[in-house]
């Protein structure tokens, strides 16, 4: 009898008592481990969560968190071949394990990367600029992120027991709250023995990630409106988890990515000698055959105008020909087993609803030639292609989640929104066409149901991800049947893990709660310049007003020749009087922004290492010769980077002329050194 996978609960490893139920392979259907949660305290998992692992992170800025993930990245990816080895006991060949376990590692890394460049060095995040709610300038309302004091509970499916888990982890984990993540069972020794090196390597606070191996019953009575679940799965238990009376009285944040009959739509412009045709068939072939058609993403509808059914059936049943089915690592193998003997009997059943509109033309559900293993005992199933006409129901209705795809016809581009949008909302969709024209009509038509599209053509193929591939920038889900749920999406996944709080106050107040000053707010001024401190010596507030300068004719003149802008505004008295914004020559916008400089400029050597650019830039009055020009340059925002000697800091800088009147605003964004000796 093999050993009875563990779960990690409050700080340590739990072996259930009992027996448990065993686990087979899919290639051989040898017993691979055994699962078991028989008295396991679930409360004990969500009260660990809230009292260690969410305080634990809570300490740790979106930075300090980035960093963890990022060594965590490393760490996994450096022992992923023993997640290979084990990977093929679920029927995945070496491209499908890539895809779970290296596509796992690389959207942590993702997060890791996204979150230094696009998250500040602290625990708040502030949504867009401040609103002003008052008319005398003192009060202001900010909209602010932060972590829930909560878990995240995420119930993942046994098609991706690498990414599946991964990509719920790192976005919340980025956001502050902590993981239990239950797998599902059929392939759970692979989720159990990568979240065994994620403990081992002591790279995460703990509390951070839990593991729940085997049954979750009881998990979700335990939970609150502060806490989250997200579930990949099918469309009836996400109905059943929504519907927990838990789930519904304590308003716990619910996401499901459940089922989706995605369409790969071949443009009406396409013919059968074009290279978008011999695209679109093999990209077809290609999320039939890859984790043996287990994806979410797969392509389960194939819309191609009616003209064309015939070759694209043709072509389609040639190259699947040259699938070869079996074992994984045998030599010559494409495509390996489903996750087990009752998945695969689930997918033969599907395909019987199907075949009552549709008919196979490629393939047997019943029978398959099988390279390197026993096909009675693996749970092989042969590729199987169906067509059906445009007014077939099944292919609309029934997901047979394996290797198997319907070829439907259209008659123009409007019967092809029509047809996509009879899957009642998918994760995905395709577009294979060389016309932009198509390929906008397509877009937008199909648009409001489904979560991403892929545009394929001769242009973007070699660099296309693929149809069946979610990106960690990008969002994943889908409205409708597709769960109306929303994962990843770059820094969307994490702030799906936030609660957004609209914050009310005077300028000091937003500045003391987000950590970036705000218009109105007290600024700080003194005898040192603040070029000259660093970035542990400033201070949020601290202020240089520099001018004022005068602006004169010979200024605008040399500035027009010297930098060859001749605009007639700067060059035409005639020319530029006639203009209704201006009524005379005035100063480039980029000089006025270049005095300025000039003005609150230190010169000297110092703390300010460079100045890596400008935000929001706006000229808002017009500058005339012998118009006096004052800078007000206050430190705005100050992000320390933990793998530098220096950090970030942004400045608002304000332009207004002798009549008080704004000229000009904008950020300017330097780098500041840390003090001597402060580690990076």
């Amino acid at each position: 009898m093999s050993e009875l996978l563990p779960s990690y609960v409050g700080g340590r490893w739990y072996t259930a008592p009992d027996e448990g139920t065993p686990l087979f392979s899919a290639v051989d259907g040898s017993e691979v481990a055994r699962i078991s949660a028989t008295g396991l305290d679930v409360g004990h998992m969500v009260d660990y969560a809230r009292t260690v692992g969410g305080p634990a992170l809570a300490r740790l800025t979106f930075h300090e968190r980035a960093a963890a993930l990022k060594a965590l990245g490393s760490a996994l990816m450096g022992g992923k071949e023993e997640f290979y080895a084990l990977s093929a006991a679920t029927g995945a060949t070496a491209r499908d394990s890539a895809v779970d376990i290296d596509g796992g590692i690389g959207t942590v890394l993702s997060y890791a990367s996204k979150t230094r460049r696009e998250l500040p060095n602290d625990t708040v995040y502030l949504d867009g600029p401040v609103e002003r709610l008052g008319k005398k300038g003192t009060f202001f309302g900010q909209h602010i992120y932060t972590s829930r004091r909560g878990v995240a509970v995420q119930i993942n499916a046994f098609n991706f027991p690498v990414w599946g888990f991964l990509e719920k982890l790192a976005p919340a984990f980025i956001a502050g709250v902590p993981s239990i993540i239950k797998p599902a069972s059929q392939t759970a020794y692979l989720t159990e023995l990568v979240v065994r090196r994620i403990i081992e390597s002591g790279l995460l606070p703990e509390g951070s990630v839990q593991l729940l191996c085997g049954s979750a019953q009881g998990l979700l009575d335990h939970l609150s409106g502060q806490d989250s679940v997200a579930f990949t799965g099918s469309a009836d238990t996400a109905a059943l988890l929504r519907a927990h009376p838990t789930v519904v009285s304590e308003g716990v944040h619910f996401n499901a990515e459940a089922d989706s009959l995605n369409a790969s739509i071949l443009g009406p412009d396409v013919t059968v000698d074009s290279l978008e045709f011999e695209l679109y068939i093999k990209q077809l072939t290609y999320e039939m055959t890859a984790k043996a058609g287990q994806k979410c993403t797969a392509i389960r509808r194939a819309l191609v105008p009616e003209a064309l059914v015939d070759q694209v059936v043709a072509a389609t049943a040639a190259r699947l020909s040259k699938v070869v089915v079996g074992a994984p690592g045998a030599e010559g193998v494409t495509m390996g087993a489903l996750a087990g003997l009752d998945q695969r009997e689930e997918v033969r059943n599907a395909v019987r609803g199907l075949t009552k509109s549709a008919r196979i033309v490629f393939g047997d559900p019943d029978t398959v030639e099988v390279v390197g293993a026993d096909a009675t005992t693996g749970a092989f199933l042969s590729p199987i292609l169906l067509r059906a006409d445009r007014d077939a129901a099944e292919p609309h209705e029934i997901e047979a989640f394996g290797p198997v795809s319907t070829i439907i016809g259209y008659r123009d581009t409007a019967d092809a929104v029509e047809l996509a949008a009879r899957g009642k909302g998918s994760l995905v969709a395709s577009v294979v066409t060389a016309n932009t024209a198509v390929a906008g009509e397509l877009i937008l038509g199909i648009a409001a149901y489904h979560g991403r599209i892929l545009v394929l053509n001769n242009e973007d193929a070699k660099e296309s991800t693929g149809h069946g591939s979610p990106l960690p920038v990008l969002v994943h889900g889908g409205p409708g049947r597709a769960g109306g749920g929303e994962e990843l999406g770059g820094i969307r996944g994490v702030l799906h893990q936030m609660q957004r709080t609209a914050v009310q106050g005077s300028p000091n107040v937003l500045t003391a709660v987000g950590r970036r000053w705000v218009t109105g707010a007290e600024r700080l001024t003194g005898e040192v310049h603040p070029f000259r401190k660093n970035l542990a010596e400033l201070r949020l507030g601290d202020t240089i007003v520099g001018g004022p300068r005068r602006v004169t004719l010979d200024d605008i003149a040399h500035f027009a020749e010297f930098t060859g802008d001749t605009f007639y505004a700067h060059t035409d008295p005639a020319a530029a009087a006639a203009n209704p914004l201006f009524g005379g020559i005035v100063a480039h916008g980029y000089l006025v922004v270049s005095l300025a400089a000039g003005l609150f400029v230190d010169p000297a050597p110092g703390p300010v290492l460079a100045n890596f650019g400008v935000d929001n830039l706006r000229f808002l009055t017009p500058v005339k010769a012998d118009d006096e020009l004052t800078v007000t340059l206050t430190a705005k925002q100050i992000t320390p980077r933990n793998s530098a000697d220096y950090g970030e800091v942004r400045w608002d800088a304000t332009v207004t002329n002798q009549d008080e009147q704004s000229v000009a605003t904008y950020d300017v964004l330097t780098l500041v050194a840390k003090p001597q000796g402060e580690s990076a």
